[in-house]
């Protein structure tokens, strides 16, 4: 069954990142937990496909105040398909150099923040706008990405610089270059891509890590609880409590 190839497939990606990601991702947790303990943001940014590993990590259950997603509608509304905000209007506008520098002019930073960026080739250009810009402001990069996949690739920047080379610290996803894994008789190309679930990991591992420093710190993290339990009478509450604090620590951004 191509089924179990694709597991297998998804299995070997978790067992790579886990087997050669764990100093990096504890290095970039590190720099996340400064920036939320300063009672500032790790800001999260990434087009297409790479805008679900955002959007898993916060808010939802199990995540925490302190991420701040940055999604931009044209970079990431897929169910149109054609039309309006289609994949032809995407994949032109995550090209374009400069869009990055203006969707940045949208928001205030702080030094203190950091910049978290998910690019699966590292060399279009609106991620690399973002991470030059977030470096300008004094902020730390990190950049999850195939990196070892994408060595020699070409840029499509005028820096001359692909994502992974402009962040501080590259967290490498460990999916193919190509992303989709199972040969199909008969057909050219691939099915069943690897990409969003080694994002997907290397999000809920760094993240959790995150946390564990911070409460070794004694920070007390606004936790979005599970509301949906049984018998628990004050999941709402703690819900309102973590959308209060959110609130609070957002205002001016």
């Amino acid at each position: 069954m191509l089924a179990k190839q694709w597991l297998t497939n998804a299995r070997n990606v978790m067992a790579q990142i886990e087997d050669t990601q764990l100093d990096n991702i504890r290095k970039a947790a590190e720099v996340m937990a400064d920036s939320i303990a300063a009672g500032r943001w790790v800001h999260t940014f990434g087009c297409g496909h790479a805008t679900i590993p955002i959007e898993e990590m916060y808010p939802r259950i199990g995540g925490f105040v302190g991420f701040h997603p940055m999604i931009e509608l044209p970079l990431t509304f897929f169910t149109r398909i054609t039309g309006e905000m289609g994949v032809h209007q995407f994949v032109f506008l995550e090209r374009v150099e400069g869009y990055g520098v203006e969707i940045m002019k949208g928001y205030n930073f702080d030094p203190r923040d950091t910049m978290w960026l998910f690019s699966h080739s590292g060399i279009n250009n609106v991620n690399i706008d973002v991470a030059l810009e977030a470096k300008k402001r004094g902020m730390k990069v990190i950049a999850f990405g195939s990196a070892a996949a994408a060595q020699g690739k070409q840029t499509r920047h005028s820096s001359g610089k692909t994502i992974f080379e402009v962040a501080d610290i590259v967290v490498d996803s460990c999916a193919p270059i190509e992303d989709a894994s199972v040969p199909l008789k008969n057909h050219q190309d691939k099915i069943g891509p690897v990409s969003t679930m080694a994002f997907v990991t290397c999000v809920w591992m760094t993240v959790t890590t995150v946390a564990e420093i911070l409460a070794d710190r004694g920070v007390q993290l606004h936790i979005h609880p599970s509301h949906n339990v049984p018998g628990d009478g004050t999941a709402r509450q703690r819900l309102e409590a973590a959308l209060a604090a959110y609130k609070e620590r957002i205002a001016g951004v």
